[in-house]
């Protein structure tokens, strides 16, 4: 399973990729408001990250909500850097827009997938990616993880990872992200926080607490 992180902040895309096992990123316009960027501004921040990413697929969502301005804002994310992948939420607009990007060579990641007819409809409309959400179900007290699983299984029935790769997407604690992986996700998308919660185990801060108190006794 490939990791990609969740965020539109510089630092940490920059601290993520420094450790060498990060695949991608994966952003929109509320995670750049949160940085405190502006929305007229997020196409030039977009490039930034592109450029940080060197080459990997870095999803920026579009804010449209008519197929025409979807597959025109969609050309034009596209057109800021060769590793941009246009994000879009699914619906009967995204659908039609995602069929047309396609034939324009342009890559799409299907957002806000919930069940297994999304994202098999998000497939067969030529969508490179689809990203099922666990942490929404959490919210409403239901089983993300059993979506998750319904929704791979799916997919896999149907479709090679070179036509659409699954994202697990909203994975909010280390326990989501090894459940995402024991099913066969293709790509885990996941904020700073916690992918650095993935690095940690008890036993292994134990472990490296033990490693200096050794190392500090021979000095």
């Amino acid at each position: 399973m490939k990791f990609f992180i969740d965020t539109a902040d510089l630092q940490q895309i920059e601290t993520a990729m420094g450790w060498g096992c990060m695949a991608g990123v994966t952003t929109n316009p509320t995670l750049y408001a949160r940085t405190g960027g502006k929305l007229a501004d997020f196409e030039n921040h977009m490039v930034k990250i592109a450029h940080l990413c060197e080459g990997l697929p870095v999803s920026a969502e579009s804010t449209a909500t008519t197929t025409d301005e979807m597959v025109v804002e969609g050309k034009r994310l596209a057109a800021l850097a060769p590793n941009i992948v246009v994000k879009l939420p699914i619906c009967a607009e995204s659908l039609a827009a995602t069929k047309q990007l396609k034939e324009a060579g342009v890559n799409v990641n299907m957002t806000l997938v919930f069940n297994v007819t999304q994202a098999l409809m998000a497939c067969a409309a030529g969508a490179r990616y689809v990203s099922p959400f666990v942490g929404r179900f959490d919210d409403i007290a239901e089983d993300g993880i059993e979506q998750l699983s319904n929704i791979i299984a799916a997919v896999k029935n149907y479709y090679l990872p070179e036509h659409t790769e699954i994202i697990a997407a909203s994975l909010r604690t280390p326990h989501h992200v090894a459940q995402a992986a024991l099913l066969g996700s293709d790509i885990a998308t996941v904020p700073f926080d916690a992918l650095e919660k993935c690095l940690k185990h008890p036993l292994t801060q134990q472990g490296l607490a033990s490693f200096e108190e050794d190392w500090a006794s021979v000095k």
